[in-house]
C-alpha cells in the first residue's frame, strides 16, 4: 500500500456446525451441530485501495487468518485468500459476500469457499443474510477442487460489534477523512444495518 492511498482492514470470526462427507452447507450445519462439530474462521480482511475497492465491480480485496476445525486441527494458519463483494449481474437484488481462504495441514492443501447472500428484498430477514456464510471444504488450491466437507457460519450481535471495534482506516489525512471513509465502507459493507451499528465504530484505529 502506498503512502498515500487509503485503505482499510478488519477482523471477522465466524463459526458454525460443520461436517466432513457432505458438500450441502445446510446438511452440514446439522450434520455438525448434532455432532458437536465446529468450524470457526478467525479472518483479517484487507482493503488496499478503498477507492478501487468501491468502484470496482467485483469490489476486490484480500483475506488472511487461521481456521480451527477439530478433525484437522486448531489454529490452521490460513496465509492466502479472497474477499470480494459484489452483484451478480442476472440478480441485481443479490450481493454476494464471498469469503474464500487457502490453507495445507497434514500435507494437503485445502480451499475454504464460503459467501454470504444478501437480498435487497421487503420482509427478509436483512441481518440472516448480513451474517450467515454458507461454506464448503475443498481438498485442492482452489474452489474448483472436489468439495470434502460443508457447513454454515454465523457471526452472532456480540461478534460483529467486535468486528467493527478492529475496523482501522490506512493513510487518513484527517479525523473528517477518516470518519468519511468509515461511513464509505460500513454503508455498502452494512447497508441498511450501518445506522443501527455505527455508533460501535467510535472505538475503530
Amino acid at each position: 500500500m502506498s503512502d498515500k492511498t487509503l485503505g482499510l482492514s478488519f477482523r471477522e470470526t465466524m463459526a458454525g456446525g460443520f461436517a466432513l462427507g457432505v458438500s450441502d452447507p445446510e446438511a452440514g450445519r446439522r450434520q455438525g451441530e448434532r455432532a458437536g462439530t465446529e468450524l470457526a474462521m478467525h479472518a483479517t480482511v484487507s482493503i488496499r485501495d478503498l477507492d478501487r475497492f468501491l468502484a470496482e465491480p467485483m469490489h476486490p480485496g484480500s483475506l488472511s487468518g487461521t481456521i480451527d476445525f477439530p478433525p484437522l486441527g486448531l489454529a490452521i494458519p490460513a496465509p492466502t485468500g479472497v474477499f470480494n463483494l459484489f452483484s451478480p449481474a442476472d440478480q441485481p437484488r443479490l450481493k454476494l459476500m464471498v469469503y474464500e481462504l487457502g490453507f495445507t495441514q497434514g500435507g494437503k492443501s485445502y480451499y475454504l469457499a464460503g459467501r454470504k447472500e444478501v437480498r435487497d428484498d421487503p420482509g427478509l430477514d436483512l441481518w440472516t443474510d448480513t451474517t450467515t456464510l454458507f461454506t464448503r471444504l475443498h481438498e485442492g488450491s482452489d474452489a474448483k477442487a472436489a468439495v470434502v466437507g460443508a457447513g454454515t457460519l454465523s457471526l452472532g450481535v456480540t461478534a460483529l460489534i467486535r468486528m467493527l471495534g478492529t475496523v482501522e482506516i490506512v493513510n487518513a489525512a484527517t479525523a473528517v477523512q477518516k470518519a468519511e471513509a468509515l461511513a464509505r465502507f460500513g454503508q455498502f459493507f452494512l447497508g441498511e444495518l450501518w445506522d443501527s451499528y455505527r455508533p460501535h465504530l467510535g472505538r475503530a484505529g
